[in-house]
């Protein structure tokens, strides 16, 4: 089966639009929010769970997944979606941002990317073509060619020659590229600089990529900075491909880049914030650690239909945050999700009623711009 996107609905009085993804492991509605799995695991969450809350697609990463358990293990074990017992849709990044992450341990030349495990110290060298052909051995369904993010700040001239080494790096992997099964995206480059972002978009559109990812946000840039490009660069995304947005966000920013056309994001934000203690609710975040909850008997969020607001208190979920105990991490995980995902959910709503911006200013009430 090849996959496919299609256009649904165009919210009138913005750029937001539905759309219903096709993949071998299901359809996904999007706008979508994926939970971020980068070790074949969303943290403290079991698949059962996240098939409780309705989660059609969630993200692994590459880079990890090569490192351990390794290419040979997964694929001898019938590939990622029958190791991790998952059989709905697995979205893979290639890498890029985590060789970026770890300045220190890699060397970058036109070839590919020479790097230091952060595990054992092992070196390895990763080309283009290498993290397409692992990414094919996994058998995810939604796949990334590999990229160099840009950091944030670098001069004009460092963004052109790493995107534009980028791009070069695209024009392999869908060189490389074997299974149609298996919808390949090519990620735009070019740090905050509008003009390399859209020669970015105009390089990768001649390469005719499946679906399009905008790359090298949430990397230290200020948020105005960030909407600003997201917004500006909306006209010169291809309009009837899938955009994904990598690695945001809030809710405000869900909210706002989905006005601006984008259909896919991922971010660590619900689970890392509530292995944290901090949890979205419909009337602001709770951090669930302080004091004042210790006696609170009310659910967590009363206008909350998932299983831990409709069973537990704020002071169970307190007590077992400040005791050290697993089970704070699986629920808070749970709820946070719960949210993301029904957030999502409203957002398509919206869209198909032509009213996403009445549900904006709904939340920014709840919600600052550091939410």
């Amino acid at each position: 089966m090849r996959p496919s996107f299609r256009l649904l609905h165009h919210d009138r009085t913005c750029q937001a639009r539905t759309g219903l993804l096709h993949t071998r492991h299901g359809v996904i509605e999007t706008p979508v929010f994926m939970p971020v799995g980068t070790s074949a695991t969303v943290k403290a969450i079991p698949q059962e769970f996240l098939e409780r809350l309705g989660a059609k697609v969630v993200l692994a990463n590459t880079y990890h997944l090569f490192l351990r358990p390794g290419e040979e293990v997964l694929s001898q074990l019938g590939g990622l979606h029958r190791f991790m017992g998952w059989d709905r849709a697995i979205l893979t990044d290639s890498g890029g941002y985590q060789v970026f992450s770890h300045r220190g341990l890699r060397k970058i030349s036109e070839e590919g990317v020479e790097f230091q495990s952060h595990l054992d110290g092992g070196r390895h060298f990763f080309r283009p073509e290498d993290a397409i052909r692992v990414q094919e051995t996994l058998g995810s369904d939604l796949i990334m060619v590999l990229d160099e993010c840009t950091p944030y700040p670098v001069s004009q001239q460092e963004a052109l020659e790493s995107m534009r080494r980028s791009v070069r790096w695209a024009s392999r992997c869908k060189d490389r590229h074997r299974r149609p099964e298996q919808m390949l995206f090519g990620i735009v480059q070019g740090g905050m600089f509008l003009d390399a972002r859209k020669e970015s978009l105009e390089r990768l559109a001649d390469l005719d990529f499946a679906g399009i990812a905008l790359g090298g946000f949430s990397v230290g840039e200020p948020k105005p900075l960030m909407y600003d490009l997201v917004e500006r660069l909306q006209p010169y995304m291809p309009l009837n491909r899938p955009r994904y947005l990598m690695g945001v966000g809030t809710p405000l920013d869900l909210v706002f880049c989905v006005k601006q056309g984008i259909d896919m994001f991922d971010c660590v934000i619900p689970t890392r914030n509530a292995r944290n203690g901090t949890l979205y609710t419909s009337q602001g975040k709770i951090n669930i650690k302080q004091s004042r909850y210790r006696r609170d008997a009310a659910p967590l969020d009363p206008e909350c239909d998932c299983l831990v607001c409709r069973r537990h208190s704020r002071a169970y979920l307190r007590h077992l945050y400040v005791s050290g105990e697993i089970l704070a991490s699986v629920l808070n995980t749970y709820h946070n999700l719960h949210f993301y995902l029904d957030l999502m959910r409203k957002i398509r709503q919206s869209i198909a009623l032509d009213s996403l911006l009445q549900l904006e200013r709904e939340l920014a009430v709840r919600y600052s711009e550091t939410a």
